[in-house]
């Protein structure tokens, strides 16, 4: 949620604001602004809307400075317009700050700061923290970076922030809790701040990742200094990015959508890549390998994931329980943590997100870990805030999504998860050598045949355009393809604003199955499998109704493509592996959709990539 971006050094900072708000623009665009420090003035603009917007404001004004910061919004406290856009003032117009995440006891601070005198012009909680850092400064006498450490000692919440002070226009002070920040440092004396290291890639590979509580100063003589908010001295520690410039570019495609979704191939291919050794019949996952006795002596699984991650969790289900042999549980972690959970000892933790910052998915591991579960990361961000939490993990390496929609994390989670399965039940003894290099064998596959379903693409753009219009739609599955119902559900939703219900397909008839007409779209996964004959059973029931079919089938499948109005091939491969290349022509027939419908299918109205907010 929300992006920010900050810059301190010896070139005009607006430029590199500009840009790197851009790139940042997936974590919320509903408004953004600017702010330079030019001769201790302010050259501040803000407005509703996306960064074009704030581009077309600024045109022919005085954007000077080579100290900035840049903030694009997505809506927590106060809805988008130009007062509630970032960045806001302190009262007496010296400070300018930043800020992601909620400060959750601002209601409680602005009524005490009102009462001293204090008028805000905003909604937002972030308003009240600059008055806070300035009644501080003005109390006390101490410096900005003083005060920020001080503030943030009595703000309950989560934040990133970044601000600075006109009248001593050579340093910025930024700090982080439960939400990302990184420094870049590039030569000459230049500074990068930001959300994550799009922002500057072509400027500098260094980075120095913010840990939660930690206030960092940045000043044009002394360098970067870091303390945490109790005041203890922190030496920074440079990281080297792998980022390719290239990777967060649209490389000739129309969207970042249909990009990520044409790189599944290669995304799947790097994060099986090195893992699994066919010719030796060997898996090598260190994360699992380091902790082998904890996962031999596992009572049980608990898996915390959210929205699309989710959905891979639920397959993830199926294949501990089917190949290792342990008990599954996959939780909202938006829930987890409120229900007092049951954690034992043995009980192993697996948390997937994508972006490594998910606000819900970080407040279950931290309960978990307070129980006393081993907690284990599945995600795709290198240096990430949950790839620190946990005792051990295994990176995807899917590269950068830009795309909200996630499409591309979730085909790279589950051949994760799968390999994780693998390893597990090799170590337990719970597969046949047999059937484990067979496994092995087909997922080594799984990249070309997702190649192949690829050149649907024109296939399922003519079933795109019959079903465009229509209100709401329906998407079923068994087994292993029930969480892919989930998933093709939540990406119709998501970019096309259709609503879309995502059912177990033996469940229909326990109550959806009112629902079916001639105008209902159905979207079955069929291939042929333990449930196919039940599945077909289940299609039956649909066109008895009128209802309209779309499935998703076995190449050469002959029974259910004579029923189906509309069916798509994909190549034969084990149940486990389905889920993988059946969501393909999902993604792509979502993708289809809202683009015939007008809709902007990167940035889908109210979301935002990375939920650094519960």
């Amino acid at each position: 949620m929300c992006g920010i971006v900050g810059f301190i050094g010896n070139q005009q900072a607006y430029p590199i604001l500009i840009k790197g708000l851009k790139r940042l623009e997936y974590r919320g665009y509903d408004s953004s602004g600017v702010s330079m420090i030019e001769n201790q003035e302010f050259n501040q603009y803000k407005c509703k809307g996306k960064v074009a917007d704030l581009e077309a404001l600024v045109s022919g004004k005085d954007i000077s400075g080579t100290i900035g910061i840049g903030h694009t919004r997505w809506a927590t406290h106060g809805v988008p317009n130009d007062v509630n856009a970032h960045p806001h003032l302190s009262g007496d117009g010296n400070l300018s700050l930043i800020h992601n995440g909620i400060i959750e006891n601002y209601a409680t601070l602005k009524e005490a700061l009102m009462e001293q005198g204090h008028v805000f012009k905003s909604d937002t909680d972030t308003e009240v923290l600059v008055h806070f850092i300035e009644d501080i400064m003005s109390k006390t006498g101490s410096d900005l970076f003083e005060a920020v450490r001080v503030a943030l000692c009595e703000v309950v919440g989560a934040y990133a922030i970044v601000v600075m002070d006109r009248r001593h226009p050579n340093r910025l002070v930024c700090a982080k809790k439960s939400s990302p920040l990184v420094i870049g440092i590039g030569a000459e004396g230049d500074y990068f701040i930001a959300s994550d290291a799009t922002p500057f890639i072509e400027y500098t590979k260094n980075v120095v990742y913010l840990e939660d509580e930690e206030v960092a100063l940045i000043d044009r003589q002394s360098g970067l200094k870091i303390v945490t908010i109790q005041n203890q001295q922190k030496d920074p520690y440079i990281h080297e990015l792998e980022l390719k410039l290239e990777a967060i570019e649209k490389g000739g495609y129309d969207s970042f959508m249909l990009k990520e979704i044409h790189e599944q191939p290669r995304s799947i291919h790097d994060s099986i890549r090195g893992r699994l050794n066919l010719n030796h019949g060997m898996l090598k996952m260190s994360g699992i390998d380091r902790h082998e006795e904890i996962w031999m002596n596992a009572n049980r699984i608990i898996i915390v994931a959210c929205g699309t991650s989710w959905h891979a969790g639920l397959v993830a289900e199926y294949l501990f329980e089917e190949f290792a042999r342990i008990p599954t549980e996959v939780e909202y972690a938006s829930e987890f943590r409120y229900r007092d959970p049951i954690i034992q000892q043995g009980d192993i933790v697996i948390a997937i997100s994508q972006s490594g910052e998910t606000a819900d998915t970080l407040a279950a591991i931290e309960l978990a870990k307070e129980k006393g579960a081993f907690i284990f990361g599945v995600c795709n961000v290198v240096g990430s805030t949950i790839s620190r939490a946990t005792h051990s993990g295994a990176y995807t390496h899917a590269g950068p999504e830009i795309g909200v929609a996630s499409t591309k994390a979730f085909t790279a989670q589950v051949a994760v998860l799968y390999l994780i399965a693998l390893s597990v039940a090799d170590k337990r003894g719970t597969l046949s050598k047999e059937r484990l290099h067979r496994l092995m064998a087909e997922l080594s596959t799984i990249p070309d045949k997702v190649e192949e379903v690829l050149k649907t693409n024109d296939l399922v753009e003519s079933i795109a355009a019959i079903y465009k219009d229509h209100r709401n739609a329906l998407y079923l599955g068994r087994g292993y393809s029930f969480p892919v119902a989930l998933e093709g559900a939540l990406k119709l939703k998501e970019i096309s604003y259709i609503h879309a219900e995502g059912y177990p397909a033996a469940e229909m008839k326990h109550g959806p199955i009112a629902l079916i007409d001639e105008e209902m779209p159905v979207f079955v996964i069929a291939t042929q499998g333990h449930s196919y004959e039940k599945v077909v059973s289940n299609i039956q029931e649909v066109k008895a109704r009128k209802g309209k079919i779309i499935a998703i089938v076995t190449a050469g499948d002959k029974t259910v493509s004579e029923l189906a109005d509309h069916s798509i091939e994909i190549p034969k491969t084990d149940d486990s592996l389905v889920p993988i290349v059946s969501v393909i022509p999902l993604q792509l027939l979502s993708y289809h959709v809202a683009v015939m419908r007008g809709c902007n299918v990167d940035q889908p109205r109210n979301l935002a990539k990375s939920v650094t907010v519960e």
